[in-house]
């Protein structure tokens, strides 16, 4: 029998889900570095920043909208009508895929010409199917998450990833095997999104059979005045679901595809917008660097920021409509806080260890600096994805989207004006100048409806909290580097950067607590694990102290 989760373990485990398949997208990039030219990945990484970036755009908010009108009915007793929304929804989905992956097969041609990365037209063929599938797992998704059934997003989710992987590597491995080269190899790889989008709507397609099997049996055992008040129920036209539906996931969408509009921008117009900066064949390798490596791990620090904002929406939303504005001003502090105290180490491991970290998991450290910056940037990243959930919870979801908008322009402006003396760094610059503004404007908005108090007077130590494990942590990286030289590369890096992990996470937890910037009534105001967490690491220091 499916069972409903709590708030709490619901996003407890749709947070896990996302940070697994995020580590096994990560292990997808490892691979394609050692498997493939240049060339090639950048025909890969290229296919798949446009499948993302479209499927973001027909399903990014949208899940999540249904999940909630779901919910709204079933909470009302109108059972009826949220099999109305679920059919509108799955409607939208299938015709949605179909023209989008028509489009993207017909079109490849046309955009691998526009980006000038011609050999990016089979990869672009390749993982277009994908498309058909994945808009109806989404609406999937909403549907179960509106009946409080996490589990079978998560699920679906880590299948997807792993039969991504193993079929895409392993299809890659026979083609390369055969002589055929990079360009069919990177087609390959591209169309293990297919593999993955199969074996995510087996996994959903399992779960809505059970439910519904589990609804009928549970609609046999109602009265007779139940059901003759549902079968009376008016039912609803898809005109009015679809305005619906649209009003409320319109600024979603536009939020949701904010990282990935930056990184398909970068993608596409690389090429051009670095002609002067590089040669061709050196813009290709720069190219599959930042691609490949720089925007995998950059992937990695904003997760916690995910989860937060899935999880922070629904309780400021319900203190703000009760008016109860000390609470949300309280809540919409601590998430901030908690994004300062947890999200940001994560990013500064990154950036000062990305030359060991790079060389490590990679072919090479070539591209590290780019790795560096762009990890350094997802600081203000982390932030602007969780200001954007404290404007939903607030109930104004249109003004995150006009945000987003200004920090589009302001993203094209720069790239276009850094790129050609800068290189990809012009690029990067541009997409961390993007996050800045976006956050800078979410958080004026906030402040006019709520004072955040983030770290008040302790914004001081806490910038010291940062950079002193910073110089360090990098320091103790070119330290152990230059005394393992001699030793086998992979075995070098991977002491450095523990080495480097080392200083930097203890250093860190050492003056937080030493410069009291994270305090023992912070700590209790921070949600049970990671309340928990914080109280084994600074309970030692704050005995000390007394």
């Amino acid at each position: 029998m499916l069972k409903k989760d709590s708030l709490i373990k619901g996003t407890l485990i749709l947070a896990a889900a996302a940070l697994t398949a995020r580590f096994l997208g990560l292990f997808q990039r490892i691979p394609l570095d050692y498997m493939l030219g240049a060339d090639g990945q950048a025909a890969f990484n290229q296919a798949n920043q446009l499948y993302l970036l479209l499927l973001t755009v027909a399903t990014g908010g949208i899940p999540v909208t249904i999940s909630k009108m779901i919910s709204q009915r079933y909470a009302l007793g109108r059972p009826e009508e949220a099999r109305q929304i679920y059919k509108a929804a799955l409607l939208f989905g299938a015709v949605t895929g179909v023209l989008l992956a028509v489009a993207m097969f017909v079109l490849a041609p046309q955009y691998a010409e526009l980006s000038k990365v011609p050999q990016s037209t089979l990869s672009l063929k390749a993982i277009a199917p994908a498309l058909l599938l994945f808009p109806i797992i989404a609406m999937t998704r909403g549907y179960f998450q509106g009946r409080q059934i996490m589990s079978a997003g998560a699920i679906s989710q880590i299948v997807e990833q792993i039969l991504r992987i193993l079929g895409g590597i392993g299809l890659a491995l026979i083609i390369l095997g055969l002589g055929w080269g990079d360009e069919w190899g990177a087609a390959a790889i591209a169309f293990g999104s297919v593999f993955g989008s199969i074996g995510a709507f087996v996994v959903m397609l399992r779960y809505a059979r059970k439910l519904k099997r589990q609804d009928k049996a549970e609609a046999d055992k109602e009265t007779g005045a139940i059901r003759q008040t549902e079968a009376a129920a008016k039912p609803l036209r898809f005109r009015s679901i679809y305005r619906e539906i649209f009003t409320m996931s319109i600024p979603a969408v536009v939020t949701a595809m904010t990282v990935q509009f930056v990184y398909f921008f970068d993608q596409t117009f690389f090429m051009r917008l670095t002609a002067s900066f590089y040669n061709e064949e050196s813009a290709l390798e720069v190219l599959a660097n930042y691609s490949t490596k720089a925007m995998a791990l950059a992937g990695i620090p904003p997760i916690l920021a995910i989860a937060l904002g899935a999880s922070i929406i629904p309780v400021i939303a319900s203190a703000y409509s009760l008016k109860k504005m000390d609470e949300v001003q309280r809540q919409a502090s601590l998430v901030m806080r908690i994004v300062c105290f947890t999200g940001v180490p994560v990013a500064l491991l990154l950036t000062v260890a990305a030359y060991s970290v790079t060389g490590l998991l990679f072919t090479s450290p070539s591209g590290s600096g780019a790795v560096a910056l762009l990890t350094a940037g997802t600081i203000m990243q982390i932030t602007m994805m969780t200001t954007n959930s404290i404007l939903y919870g607030l109930d104004m979801p249109r003004l995150p989207m006009m945000h987003t908008f200004v920090g589009f322009g302001l993203k094209i402006l720069f790239s276009v004006a850094l790129a050609p003396w800068m290189g990809v760094y012009g690029l990067i610059v541009g997409s961390s100048i993007c996050f800045i503004v976006i956050t800078w404007l979410n958080v004026r908005r906030i402040n006019r409806q709520v004072k955040l108090n983030v770290l008040g007077r302790r914004w001081a130590p806490y910038m010291a909290a940062i950079a002193i494990p910073a110089a360090a942590g990098w320091g103790a990286e070119y330290v152990v580097l230059g005394w393992t030289e001699a030793w086998a590369p992979k075995l070098s890096y991977l002491t450095a950067g523990a080495a480097a992990a080392v200083v930097v996470g203890g250093l860190y937890v050492l003056l937080l607590a030493a410069l009291r910037v994270v305090t023992p009534e912070d700590i209790r105001s921070f949600p049970g694990p990671l309340r928990k967490a914080m109280t084994l690491l600074l309970k030692p220091f704050y005995k000390k102290s007394r």
